[in-house]
């Protein structure tokens, strides 16, 4: 998939006012899961943003403009689950399609050859435009293009200064699809890592913008941070402008603290 540099990631979100702001500033992938249990609410904001309610002309943003991408929990992962899971999650994001459905986990009643092949029948049946997966392991993303007999559409896993696991992004470079990071913040957690900040002093910027810039660095990683006000989406959605040397790149690389912020 050709995802944007930065999206939305939006768990915890309960304003549609946040969503339909991010989408006048800029912003084109929306981030939810049905375990977010506010699937209604980004589809009130993507409506609100596509009329025009935030500030962005009707005229200038289509549906087609905007990949709307959510998660099956694992409970939903059966093979009979798989299809009204969906189109309810559809009706809730009031979308005809849903342009990116990940497993959220490979856990509970996900079995891969069962459940990818429910998926790929909805891609068949047009209501699912591409399948993703999402915390999978390199067996687990091994098996799914097994199964499916092509790479997902994109894996989406935690990926922040404190949380970097290098061998996932080089699966996905030698298999051609993009990695979405979320948590790039970690949390806020990046405003304590100290090479973090002063990568940031160096440019006069905050350490938010450095993670969301390192992340982004990272060929295939689009990075999809939370945020609600409308001057912190506008800071996450320039940060991937930001520049950083390779030193400083490597630098963040080598922070040696990991902290797993989703962890099993």
């Amino acid at each position: 998939m050709e995802l944007p540099p930065v999206g939305l990631g939006t768990m915890g979100i309960d304003d549609p006012d946040a969503v339909a702001t991010a989408l006048a500033v800029g912003y084109r992938h929306l981030d939810t899961a049905r375990i977010y249990d506010n699937e209604a609410v980004v589809g009130e904001g993507l409506a609100a943003g596509l009329a025009g309610d935030a500030g962005a002309a009707a005229e200038d943003l289509d549906r087609e403009d905007v990949t709307v991408a959510t998660k099956l929990w694992i409970d939903d992962l059966a093979a009979d689950a798989v299809a009204p899971a969906a189109r309810e999650s559809a009706d809730r994001l009031g979308v005809d399609a849903l342009d990116l459905l990940y497993v959220h986990r490979p856990r509970g009643d996900y079995d891969p050859e069962t459940t990818l092949s429910a998926l790929d029948r909805l891609v068949d049946d047009g209501l699912v435009r591409n399948v993703g997966v999402s915390n999978f392991e390199i067996a687990d993303l091994d098996r799914a293009i097994d199964v499916l007999g092509r790479p997902p559409a994109a894996h989406q896993t935690e990926l922040h200064p404190l949380c970097y696991t290098p061998e996932l992004l080089d699966h996905a470079r030698e298999h051609g699809y993009p990695v979405v990071a979320y948590s790039p913040l970690a949390g806020g957690r990046v405003r304590e890592v100290d090479t973090v900040v002063e990568v940031a002093a160096a440019h006069g910027t905050t350490p938010e913008a450095v993670a969301i810039a390192w992340a982004t660095a990272k060929d295939p990683v689009t990075a999809i941070p939370k945020a609600s006000s409308e001057a912190h989406l506008r800071a996450n959605l320039s940060a991937a402008e930001l520049e950083l040397t390779e030193s400083e790149v490597a630098a963040i690389d080598a922070v040696e603290r990991e902290e797993e912020l989703f962890p099993e």
